[in-house]
């Protein structure tokens, strides 16, 4: 008989916490999970499902006055946000009970509240306290707020899906992915979006050309993007929230979003008393098998900020279950690879990116070679709309290999994931123009793209 409760114990209703939890239940093991919220943390309540829903809803504004170039009349449309925040919740609240059902189903105990460590198998909750062999904390990320005068009248973007009333007046903060998704979104449902950013291009780490070509698309579509400026103060007045700029500039708004970016949730979990380890920005430290400085206690996702994306948090607790209870009958044991991680960014237009920036493989490989197409979609050309796309290869000279695949325009994110799967085997320049494009697609012009934009550089 074990001297523990639970095998496994999960702090976190999260992908990452759940995906672990099941998994382990599903080979027998004993599990437990406490979440204080809803089921599906971040992705599926105020993150990734709610976001590309609300993405989908401000693509009809687009589609509704693109449809008379192909013959269509359409009386003005009637935005209804209401309706679009009920419809939203009755979706999310289903996905909450599916999570449940396949956790009850596996054979998980749901344990409902806020968890802080006793020792090294030992949480407590309320009044009780479990026990379990292992303790695995997944419980994500927190978005972060500056300490400029005024900022208790902004919000953070867990709170933009339900704002009563509609803001016609947005400003944006920030320039990563979560800032330029949100003003895209709330500008095609009829805002009046100011974004707002201290650097010098919006999305810092994506390729250079992706970040211009998104700054130039997004301001065509509406979005008043000031790059090099950031908020001074916030005042709460009787015709909105008057927001001065650094640079001197005034801005009267309905609603202010800080999207500056996240920090590991770890308030509460009392990690110091037990002696697990955080780096400098507050993240959990874990080795390379997710164990933290106390060998009973593991931790993956966001809360450790390697690489902060859902899907990576899913496999991540697949390779920890593996590593915990053996992999399953027959099949080998997984492992996390974190190189070309593909990834999207759901503004309008979209993007899409796996691989190196040109920036980053001038350094890892000296001599590439660029490939790079802009031009305007079929779509376009009778829609009316002056949207443009941008495709970019990154290849070595060495190998032929395509190290960087970036891509704006529609579907990107659709588009990159099949050819993620080819860089992943390890493909070539050669091999992308052996392929036979399908005609008529933008995704064909990733593999007729013959001649370098810039060739051999290093």
């Amino acid at each position: 008989m074990s001297a523990f409760t639970f095998d496994l114990l999960v702090v976190g209703g999260g992908s990452g916490g759940v995906r672990a939890a099941r998994m382990a239940a599903q080979r027998g093991a004993r599990v437990a999970l406490v979440e204080a919220g809803a089921l599906g943390g971040t992705c599926v309540n105020v993150g990734c499902i709610p976001k590309k829903l609300y993405s989908y809803a401000a693509h009809y504004a687009e589609s509704f006055e693109e449809a008379a170039g192909f013959g269509w009349h359409v009386e003005r449309p009637r935005f209804d946000w209401g309706l679009l925040k009920t419809r939203r919740a009755a979706e999310i609240t289903r996905l909450n009970g599916v999570y449940r059902q396949l956790l009850v189903g596996a054979g998980v105990t749901l344990i409902t509240g806020w968890a802080s460590l006793v020792d090294a198998h030992t949480v407590q909750v309320g009044y009780q306290r479990y026990s379990a062999q292992n303790i695995l904390l997944a419980t994500g990320g927190t978005p972060t707020v500056p300490t400029v005068p005024g900022a208790e009248h902004a919000v953070v973007s867990d709170a933009m899906f339900d704002l009563d009333p509609f803001p016609q007046r947005l400003l944006v903060v920030g320039g990563g992915y979560i800032a330029c998704e949100f003003a895209s979104i709330f500008n095609g449902l009829g805002s009046q979006v100011t974004q707002v950013y201290r650097g010098q291009q919006p999305l810092r780490g994506f390729d250079d050309d992706v970040r211009v070509f998104l700054a130039q698309e997004v301001r065509k579509a509406g979005v008043d993007l000031r790059l090099g400026t950031e908020v001074a103060s916030i005042l709460r007045t009787a015709a909105g929230l008057e927001v001065r700029l650094d640079n001197g500039d005034t801005l009267t708004v309905d609603q202010v979003l800080y999207a500056i970016g996240r920090v590991p949730n770890v308030h509460g979990l009392d990690l110091e008393a037990v002696g697990v380890a955080r780096a400098a920005d507050g993240a959990i430290q874990v080795d390379a098998h997710y164990q933290t400085s106390v060998p009973s206690i593991f931790a993956l996702g966001d809360v450790t900020a390697r690489v902060q994306l859902t899907p990576v948090a899913l496999g991540e607790a697949m390779v920890l279950v593996d590593h915990l209870l053996g992999p399953k009958a027959g099949k080998p044991v997984r492992q996390m690879d974190y190189e070309l991680i593909p990834t999207a960014v759901f503004t309008h237009p979209n993007i899409g990116t796996v691989g190196l920036t040109e920036a980053d493989a001038r350094k890892q490989f000296g001599r590439i070679s660029i490939y790079r197409s802009e031009f305007k979609a079929l779509k376009h050309t009778l829609s009316g709309s002056t949207e443009r796309t941008l495709m970019k290869l990154v290849v070595d000279d060495a190998t032929d290999r395509v190290v960087g695949l970036h891509m704006v325009g529609a579907d990107a994110g659709e588009v990159v994931q099949g050819f993620a799967v080819a860089m992943k085997a390890g493909a070539t320049k050669a091999v992308f123009d052996s392929t036979i494009g399908i005609h008529p697609t933008a995704a064909e012009e990733f593999v007729t793209m013959r001649e370098p934009f810039i060739a051999s550089s290093s």
